[in-house]
């Protein structure tokens, strides 16, 4: 492992490997930081114990790619979607997982999922549509139509209580106290790849197809768009630690490039971005640990690369990876996990030693 040492972050160090069968297609923690999921493109799901470092699944490969998975607020539910249109839902209450309903929607390909952060509602693609799976009444409580494209992403409102999705050439936000409501519409001026809300609710982030991103202030009928990135823009992450002038800072992945945006204390400047160069292939992942501004990115080039204050390279972290597809934060911000193309799992611990080596068979 290559690493620049950074004193004020702290080392981070390998402490645990693993692998499924093929590509890691996504992962994701817990909210109380016990356990990390994760998928495979050979349609496995697995539930990683941090404590006793066991990993145990939930479903075994079946040549069927699992594509996205998300964990319910309070942690009692597991959710995953995939290329066999199966949106599966887990009980996680009792100590073995339990499957609670698995939602039938062949041909379509479930590839974005949501729950919501202050309900155990999941939203999930459909195609041209966007369905809402309600457990308190264990069903599906509404169905939205994208109408101009296939979803291309979904997210929530950090208050629950706007459900927003990408597709072509728009936002919509929709309402989610009342579905019936006509959503708001944020235009765009190709495809809305990815998008973003900030931690304290205040901006919306759209990355889009013809390499450009929208940013939103709530309410604000102007929005800004930063343009001159070399692709189009496959991740962005918001910091939940603002900048000096009170907003948070924006990440962006694309191509190889890492581009970190600052709102200027001058309205009539806006947004000011800096490139970030070490990756040399795709950037797969990136993500700010949580409650700091220290940010991890993951690329094909195998590096997984921590950026203190989202400006200078801190760490490389290389452990003979070919290529990373997706990272995760823990909650606590102590452990980083980050999958390969190749099935790899590996785990960082800040200021840890290598806690013991497990591999499938």
């Amino acid at each position: 492992m290559f690493s620049l040492k950074n004193n004020n972050q702290g080392d981070f160090q390998y402490s645990w490997r693993g692998s499924l069968l093929d590509y890691i297609t996504a992962m994701t923690w817990s909210p109380d930081g016990t356990t990390l999921a994760v998928s495979s493109a050979a349609g496995e799901v697995a539930l990683l114990a941090v404590e006793t470092q066991e990993l145990t699944f939930v479903q075994s490969s079946c040549g069927l790619s699992i594509d996205c998975l998300s964990f319910s607020k309070d942690g009692q539910f597991l959710a995953a979607g995939g290329q066999d249109g199966q949106v599966k839902i887990w009980g996680l209450v009792e100590e073995k997982p339990e499957l609670v309903t698995a939602l039938n929607n062949a041909p379509a390909w479930v590839d974005r999922m949501a729950w919501s952060p202050t309900q155990n509602q999941l939203a999930f693609s459909l195609g041209r549509n966007v369905q809402v799976w309600d457990a308190d009444i264990g069903d599906i409580a509404t169905n939205l139509n994208f109408d101009n494209s296939s979803v291309l992403d979904i997210t929530w409102h950090p208050d629950g209580q706007r459900l927003t999705v990408g597709g072509y050439q728009e936002v919509k936000i929709w309402n989610s106290q009342d579905w019936n409501d006509t959503p708001y519409l944020l235009i765009i001026g190709s495809a809305s790849v990815a998008i973003a809300w900030s931690g304290d609710g205040k901006y919306i982030a759209s990355g889009n197809m013809d390499r450009t991103i929208t940013v939103l202030e709530w309410e604000n009928p102007e929005p800004w768009v930063m343009r001159g990135f070399p692709g189009k823009i496959r991740k962005l992450a918001w910091s939940q630690v603002p900048s000096k002038i009170g907003t948070p800072m924006l990440a962006a992945a694309s191509m190889e490039g890492v581009i970190v945006w600052q709102k200027h204390e001058d309205e009539s400047i806006g947004w000011e971005g800096r490139v970030l160069p070490k990756h040399e292939s795709v950037v797969q992942s990136l993500q700010f640990q949580p409650h700091s501004l220290l940010l991890a990115s993951a690329g094909e080039d195998g590096w997984v690369c921590l950026w203190q204050r989202a400006k200078k390279l801190a760490q490389v972290l290389n452990e003979g990876v070919d290529g990373f597809s997706c990272l995760s934060w823990h909650p606590q911000g102590h452990q980083l996990a980050a999958g390969g193309q190749s099935g790899e799992l590996l785990i960082w611990t800040k200021g840890s030693r290598a806690q013991g080596f497990g591999r499938r068979s």
